[in-house]
């Protein structure tokens, strides 16, 4: 009952985020201080790293097919998320969370994150280069942190 009451409540939270993120400017960036972000040629991982609420982000962003993997689902790339805490950098290992991927054609994904022993990560479906927008929203013990970055898919 408590996951359900927390979906519900993800869902609603996401869909008030969603029009702020849309009047943001398109430079790349989320909210958070020691952004950065690394660009990689076709089949590469993509990086996008920042620190949030006492949280050390970093995302990746890669092709199955670069990982020699496949999808049953059809679903072409996997997003990935490693957290650690600021204070001491140790691994941030019980996070929980959903993503929300929303397309240059404004077609939106949703996917709830698995946890690989502290590496949290979905799959998606790319099928049009241009912008995604990334929204994840993530909850470990009681914080919660919405991370916000622009994906640039060129395949």
């Amino acid at each position: 009952m408590k996951k359900y009451i927390l979906f519900i409540s993800l869902g609603l939270f996401l869909l008030a985020v969603l029009p702020v993120m849309a009047m943001q400017e398109h430079d790349g960036h989320g909210p958070g201080s020691g952004q950065a972000m690394d660009h990689a040629g076709k089949g590469g991982t993509f990086k996008y790293t920042v620190r949030q609420g006492g949280i050390d982000a970093e995302f990746q962003v890669m092709s199955l097919a670069s990982m020699n993997m496949t999808s049953e689902k059809g679903e072409t790339h996997h997003i990935m998320v490693h957290l650690k805490a600021v204070d001491s950098g140790a691994p941030i290992k019980g996070a929980i969370g959903k993503i929300k991927v929303i397309g240059p054609d404004k077609a939106e994904q949703e996917g709830v994150l698995k946890n690989y022993n502290g590496i949290l990560a979905a799959n998606f479906t790319f099928k049009v280069p241009g912008k995604y927008g990334v929204i994840c929203l993530l909850k470990e013990k009681d914080r919660k942190e919405v991370f916000k970055f622009w994906y640039p898919h060129t395949q």
